[in-house]
């Protein structure tokens, strides 16, 4: 990378990737993770926890990064692996990616107290999507993929208001799921959706 875009947070040289998964808690739609790199010349203005971030600010933020990498675990993974290995193996894939078009990091950080089994070092860092900066934009890129993903899933299966609730157990999903049933988007190991499918 010609040293453009090396890790910017204190205490590490070399690239430097961050790291955040989005949709642990739905009952439908894929857990996502991104892995993002920024340079320090051009952090996004408005960059902070993606929670407290409006959603065309984040839009913008995503659309500005320019090396970021979004990964996915499908609801299959996710009902066979259990939703934590699934968005570990969300964010490996994100960093893989990643990797592969930029080259190995000198180090991965990723939000949360748990690492997956990255190929690289790497160091877990609580509340590292309101403190880090690379976390941060990782954390905006994989909301706003998500956030898509459930839109566009939305469109072929309404009645859930998956545009507006993403998957979460809303009333107004809840109350589509006592409607409709599940569908193939439904994660079926989650409770309310394993309750009603028995």
């Amino acid at each position: 990378m010609n040293g453009l875009c090396w890790g910017i947070e204190a205490g590490f040289s070399g690239l430097v990737f961050g790291v955040d998964e989005v949709g642990r808690g739905p009952l439908a739609g894929p857990v996502m993770a991104a892995a993002a790199c920024l340079c320090a010349e051009s952090v996004p203005e408005g960059l902070g926890d993606s929670k407290s971030v409006p959603r065309k600010r984040r839009e913008s933020i995503a659309a500005s990064l320019q090396y970021v990498a979004v990964a996915e675990a499908s609801v299959e993974e996710i009902d066979r692996l259990n939703i934590l290995r699934a968005s570990h193996l969300a964010m490996v894939r994100a960093v893989a990616a990643l990797a592969a078009r930029m080259g190995p990091p000198a180090m991965v950080l990723v939000d949360g107290n748990m690492l997956p089994g990255f190929d690289f070092p790497a160091r877990a860092i609580v509340k590292g999507d309101a403190t880090v900066a690379s976390i941060a934009a990782a954390a905006v890129a994989a909301k706003v993929a998500r956030d898509r993903r459930m839109g566009e899933l939305d469109h072929g299966h309404p009645g859930y208001g998956w545009r507006t609730n993403m998957g979460y157990g809303t009333a107004e999903h809840l109350a589509g799921l006592s409607r409709l049933g599940p569908n193939l988007h439904h994660r079926r190991s989650f409770a309310p959706i394993s309750k009603l499918l028995n």
